[in-house]
């Protein structure tokens, strides 16, 4: 049975979480210098841990939204989650409620990729927690630094935070891309998400680009 300790697998969770805690910290930095009171950004990191939906939430409330409306966009960006929590559902089956409802907390889109990538269910579960725990970790650690420095951190694209983890993520899908199938869905939702950028607001067009996973088959269909 493959271990995770004996795979390049704890180093490449090492790795996302290190990217993940830096963005942490730009987050928190972002925050407080919008005027939130620093416990605020740690609040949502505690209760709410979904970097894209907080980031969006900050985005909106700075902008002069209404509360209402960036709540709404905060959760419409986090039901991308919902299919994400299918794909892993095994690793959470036979678990007792208190430890389901915690691993329902720690899905995110690193913590499934991880998991997925392994065939062994044992390897799974301990992919998921593992990453699922460490990002968690590392998000509200990097939230609370940030947060704490404050205005000492106001432009996150000079120090290059906005772009190390969008980086890790593509390194981190690279492999599942060799296969034909999912080269195509990846592609397909990319020129979507892409071209609804243009015309629609933050978050749905992340939505819409899961269009590319129904629309990949019938094209092949159709080549056939």
């Amino acid at each position: 049975m493959r271990s995770i300790w004996r795979t390049p697998a704890l180093r490449d969770i090492a790795l996302v979480c290190l990217a993940d805690g830096l963005v942490g910290a730009s987050f928190g930095a972002i925050a407080v210098a919008t005027g939130l009171p620093l416990w605020v950004p740690v609040a949502m990191s505690l209760f709410v841990f979904a970097g894209a939906s907080q980031f969006i939430l900050v985005g909106v409330l700075a902008a002069g939204g209404n509360p209402v409306a960036a709540v709404a966009s905060a959760m419409l960006v986090n039901t991308r989650l919902v299919p994400l929590g299918f794909s892993v559902g095994d690793a959470l089956a036979g678990s007792s409620w208190p430890r389901k409802l915690l691993g329902m907390h720690l899905i995110t889109d690193e913590s499934v990729a991880f998991a997925v990538a392994e065939k062994e269910p044992v390897a799974r579960r301990r992919s998921f927690w593992l990453c699922g725990i460490g990002l968690f970790v590392s998000w509200n650690i990097g939230v609370l630094g940030g947060a704490a420095l404050g205005s000492a951190i106001t432009d996150t694209a000079a120090l290059g935070l906005d772009a190390a983890f969008p980086a890790v993520l593509i390194a981190l899908v690279m492999p599942a891309l060799r296969e034909a199938r999912t080269r195509n869905a990846a592609v397909i939702g990319a020129v979507i998400a892409v071209a609804a950028a243009t015309v629609l607001p933050p978050g749905i067009p992340v939505l819409l680009a899961l269009a590319g996973v129904a629309i990949a088959p019938l094209l092949s269909k159709v080549n056939t």
